[in-house]
């Protein structure tokens, strides 16, 4: 597949879309979603569809989010160029390729061994390059890179990993869904002390669950 005129209009309509009707503001996300290909991350049957507001299956039977809950959580996140991004849950790499795209220094962790082979072969393709992609358990984070800026899960935990807040600087952000495998709430927490967080809530969504361990 390559990315034709055809496929950077969808692109411009699918940003005007989160613009206007989902309420994305930081010119940072929407100028990263409007440079990434979704298409290329995907199968080539879904390629007509790729810049609808909607979920497709990927490997491993996960999915790859709504480009409106990937723009949702990287508004969140409050991403400046140069920080350092710690991303739980690679998938297929979509959501670090806008990460990338919005110039953060990203470390990201796949449990599911497809997943990390697929992301990691498309990812060079289209000359993308994390500080660091890691077959693993997200659960524990990536404390040798410890502290991070930011950290993105972009998986429903059933209860908040302490090993994950341990690894943000003072004054760093986490933005994660937590609750039950069928709806989760997404919150944003915020480091303001070595021990004291502040949480705020942004409503209901559904993410494939967080697991531990590996899968190979």
């Amino acid at each position: 597949m390559r990315d034709s005129f055809v496929h950077k209009g969808k692109r411009k309509i699918l940003v005007d879309y989160l613009r206007q009707r989902i309420g994305i503001s930081d010119e940072n996300v929407l100028s990263a979603m409007n440079e990434v290909p979704r298409h290329l991350f995907i199968e080539s049957i879904f390629e007509d569809f790729a810049y609808e507001d909607r979920a497709f299956p990927i490997l491993a039977h996960q999915t790859i989010s709504h480009p409106s809950t990937v723009a949702e959580q990287s508004e969140l996140l409050q991403v400046k160029p140069g920080e350092k991004v710690l991303e739980i849950g690679t998938g297929c790499g979509y959501q670090t390729a806008v990460l990338l795209a919005m110039r953060a220094h990203v470390y990201t962790v796949e449990r599911q061994k497809d997943l990390f082979d697929f992301s990691k072969k498309k990812l060079r393709e289209l000359h993308l390059y994390p500080k660091f992609q890691s077959f693993g358990d997200g659960f524990a984070g990536l404390p040798t890179f410890a502290p991070f800026d930011k950290i993105i899960v972009t998986c429903g935990a059933s209860t908040l990993p302490a090993e994950l807040l341990k690894q943000l600087n003072i004054g760093g952000k986490m933005v994660i869904p937590l609750g039950p495998t069928d709806e989760q709430v997404l919150y944003r927490f915020t480091k303001v002390g070595p021990t004291e967080f502040e949480k705020e809530e942004f409503g209901a969504y559904k993410f494939v669950p967080m697991l531990g361990s590996t899968n190979q």
